[in-house]
C-alpha cells in the first residue's frame, strides 16, 4: 500500500491560527444556583468511596475541556474526590494548547476548506514529548509524560492544565487514543508506535484502577464511544482476575452526563430498532455493567452546568 508523504505538508505557527476559545472561557469557581438531588446522592457515594479508598474515575470527551470547567475539576482532584482522569486524545490537545498559548479550538469548517486543519507546528510538540519519553522509558503513560512536560516546562497558563495538575497530585491521567482521530496524527513527527505504546500503558493502568472499583464511582461526561468502550473492556479484565479469588466488582456507581434525551427509567435497554440502542453510554454504563448490584444515574445537561453542580454537591 502506498503511504502518504507527510514530508510535503506545510505547517503553520499557532500565532496565525484563529481560535474559537481563549483563556476568558475558563470559569471561576462558583456554586451552582440549583443542585439536582441526584448530584447529592452521587456526591455521597463519592465521599464514601474516598473513605474506603475505592476508585473514583472521571471520564471525559473533548467538549468537556472546551467548556471552561478546568478549575472545578482541578479543585476536585486537589480535594481527593477524583482518583483518575480518563480522556481521549482531543482532551490532551485542548489542554496542551490552553497551557501553551491560552487559546484552543480552530474553525474546522474554515481550515478543512483551506487544507490547514490541524496542521500547526506548536501543537506537534506533543508528538516530540511522546517520542522522547518512549525512547527513554517504554513503560510510561501518555497522560503522565505530557502532564509532566507541562508541569515542569515553560507554559504560561499551566495553572489551568488538568494534566499538569494530575501529574503534580500523583493522580493517574490516562489518554485513550484512536490512531487517526487526533490532529497531531497528521503531523510528520507523529510516531504511531510510540503513541500506541504509551496509550496502551494508560489502558493497562486504567484497568488496574478498575480492580479497586468495588464501592467506587465512574463518571462519563460527554464521551459517546471512548468512555463506554474502554470501561467495558477494563471491567471485563478486572472481573476475570477478581473471579479467580472469589471477589466481586459489582457494587459501584456509574454516572453519564450528556445531551441525549433518555427516558426517566433508563434501566431498560432500548430495542435494537431504536436509534438510542447505539448510544453506547446508555446500554453499557447505565445498564449492562451495573446489572449485578450497582447504581446508575443519567443527568442531561451541558458540561458547564453539570460539573459545577457536581462540585457544589461535593462541597456541601
Amino acid at each position: 500500500m502506498k503511504m502518504f508523504d507527510r514530508s510535503k505538508i506545510t505547517l503553520k505557527p499557532l500565532s496565525e491560527r484563529e481560535n474559537d476559545l481563549d483563556i476568558a472561557a475558563i470559569r471561576s469557581l462558583e456554586k451552582a444556583a440549583k443542585i439536582d438531588e441526584r448530584w447529592r446522592k452521587i456526591a455521597q457515594n463519592i465521599v464514601q468511596a474516598k473513605k474506603n479508598k475505592a476508585t473514583v474515575i472521571l471520564m471525559a470527551g473533548g467538549h468537556v475541556f472546551r467548556s471552561g470547567i478546568q478549575k472545578y475539576l482541578i479543585d476536585l482532584m486537589e480535594k481527593g474526590f477524583i482518583t483518575c482522569l480518563a480522556t481521549n486524545g482531543a482532551c490532551l490537545i485542548h489542554d496542551y494548547e490552553f497551557a501553551l498559548t491560552g487559546a484552543t479550538t480552530e474553525s474546522v469548517a474554515r481550515y478543512i476548506s483551506e487544507g490547514q486543519f490541524g496542521l500547526w507546528r506548536e501543537t506537534g510538540q506533543i508528538n516530540d514529548i511522546i517520542n522522547n519519553a518512549y525512547q527513554k522509558d517504554k513503560s510510561c503513560g501518555l497522560g503522565e509524560v505530557v502532564g509532566r512536560a507541562i508541569n515542569e516546562g515553560d507554559y504560561p497558563h499551566k495553572e489551568i492544565s488538568l494534566f499538569a495538575a494530575a501529574y503534580r497530585l500523583h493522580i493517574p491521567a490516562t489518554v485513550h487514543v484512536g490512531i487517526g482521530y487526533d490532529i497531531i496524527h497528521e503531523l510528520p513527527n507523529c510516531d504511531g508506535a510510540a503513541t500506541g505504546a504509551l496509550s496502551y500503558n494508560d489502558f493497562l493502568g486504567f484497568a488496574a484502577l478498575i480492580e479497586r472499583l468495588e464501592g467506587g464511582v465512574v463518571m462519563n461526561f460527554g464521551s459517546a464511544v471512548m468512555a463506554p468502550e474502554v470501561f467495558l473492556k477494563a471491567l471485563s479484565m478486572a472481573r476475570n482476575i477478581a473471579k479467580q479469588t472469589d471477589r466481586k466488582i459489582s457494587t459501584f456507581t456509574t454516572v453519564v452526563c450528556d445531551l441525549h434525551d433518555l427516558p426517566e427509567n433508563h434501566k431498560m435497554e432500548p430495542a435494537k430498532d431504536n436509534t438510542a440502542y447505539y448510544f453506547r453510554p446508555w446500554k453499557t454504563m447505565l445498564i449492562r455493567t451495573t446489572a449485578d448490584g450497582g447504581e446508575s444515574y443519567y443527568i442531561k445537561g451541558k458540561h458547564d452546568e453539570t460539573i459545577p453542580a457536581l462540585w457544589s454537591a461535593l462541597n456541601e
